[in-house]
């Protein structure tokens, strides 16, 4: 029994290509968005050795956009089972694999080649049998349309089952430093965790994705749930080079939770989402030298109101007006504190949309 770690876009999405290669018997893919050509025909030949594959598609996002219907028909083409994830989440954000019910690949990255060569992502790859079951079962029931419960003692991080809960308490029994990486921090009793560790002592290092990402409708709390971080000491960066997509969380140089879960409400409440928590020295080991090395290629994310503004300015004025930015009464010291930052000149800053 073993868990390891694959890290993109460093590993490439080989070590994937090669699981799918060896595979002797059957694969089970539940995918968010399935277009890599590389994976696909991997997906494909498996089928066509004659292996049982069966693959769960996110039918549409919210907004009604259809991005999997091309390789749905490549793969059905093919003779491979294809099926929308279960209707009974808004979305299916869970990102996994199982091959020959022995061996899950539980993913911060979708089945795209950008994610397998312009995002950093992550993917833990474990053969503990109670893990690996855990992942079947869910998918039979999701592919059966039946109800999934991992009972009490589930082994991995099911949303919107455990979700929250299983967050919380990993940020709870941080005692000196955590490190995350997400795209959103939007969820209030997350925040309130995050806000605890730091009254605690805990050092606290956030990346996060520039502001100008996140949609109209979720930019208050965003904004919001960062601001306060900051405010209270943790440090708060974005990525230089590589785009940020993993969902990983690093307690104390110990603990790490991988998945594909965002620390926002929908994540935690709406979707099906899977996380998994590791402790094995050479997976962490890695994800430390991984993330101190992503940090150091990072800088401070300006979350000033001439930031934001500067971020935020294809989005103005409704933005400003709902985050009360540039208002007359707004805190001087916040203006003091970044005004070094508002010098430096946002000029370029807009460039990146």
């Amino acid at each position: 029994m073993h868990r390891s770690l694959i890290v993109l876009p460093d590993d490439s999405g080989q070590p994937i290509v090669d699981a799918i290669d060896a595979a002797k018997e059957s694969l089970r893919i539940k995918m968010f968005l399935f277009s890599d050509p590389g994976l696909l025909a991997a997906v494909i030949a498996a089928r066509q050795r004659g292996l049982q594959v069966r693959v769960m598609l996110n039918p549409a996002r919210r907004s009604g956009e259809v991005e999997n219907q091309a390789s749905r028909k490549a793969l059905e083409d093919a003779g491979v089972e294809v099926a929308d994830s279960n209707p009974a989440f808004d979305i299916t954000h869970e990102k996994s694999l199982v091959v020959d019910g022995a061996t899950a690949f539980v993913h911060s990255l979708n089945w795209e080649t950008k994610n397998l060569t312009e995002t950093r992502d992550y993917a833990v790859v474990t053969s503990h049998r109670h893990e690996v079951d855990e992942v079947v079962e869910c998918f039979d029931a999701d592919w059966n349309r039946q109800t999934f419960d991992p009972g009490e003692n589930s082994h991995l991080i099911w949303c919107n089952i455990n979700g929250r809960n299983r967050v919380a308490r990993f940020i709870d029994a941080a005692e000196e430093s955590l490190l995350l990486q997400n795209e959103r921090y939007q969820d209030e009793v997350i925040i309130e965790r995050l806000v605890r560790a730091t009254r605690r002592g805990v050092k606290l290092h956030v990346l996060a994705r520039p502001m100008h990402f996140l949609k109209a409708g979720k930019l208050v709390e965003g904004v919001e749930g960062l601001r306060i971080l900051e405010d209270l000491g943790a440090k708060v960066h974005r990525l230089k080079g590589l785009k940020l997509h993993a969902k990983m969380m690093l307690a104390d140089g110990k603990r790490a939770i991988i998945g594909s879960i965002n620390l926002a409400p929908g994540s935690f409440d709406s979707r099906r989402e899977l996380a998994i928590e590791v402790h094995d020295e050479a997976v962490v080991t890695r994800l430390q030298q991984v993330a101190d090395h992503d940090w150091a290629n990072s800088r401070q994310l300006d979350l000033s109101d001439e930031g934001l503004l500067a971020d935020l300015e294809e989005n103005e004025p409704d933005v400003a007006e709902m985050l009360a930015l540039g208002t007359q009464n707004s805190h001087p010291e916040h203006h003091r504190r970044h005004d070094d930052h508002a010098q430096n000149g946002h000029k370029g800053h807009h460039n990146n949309h």
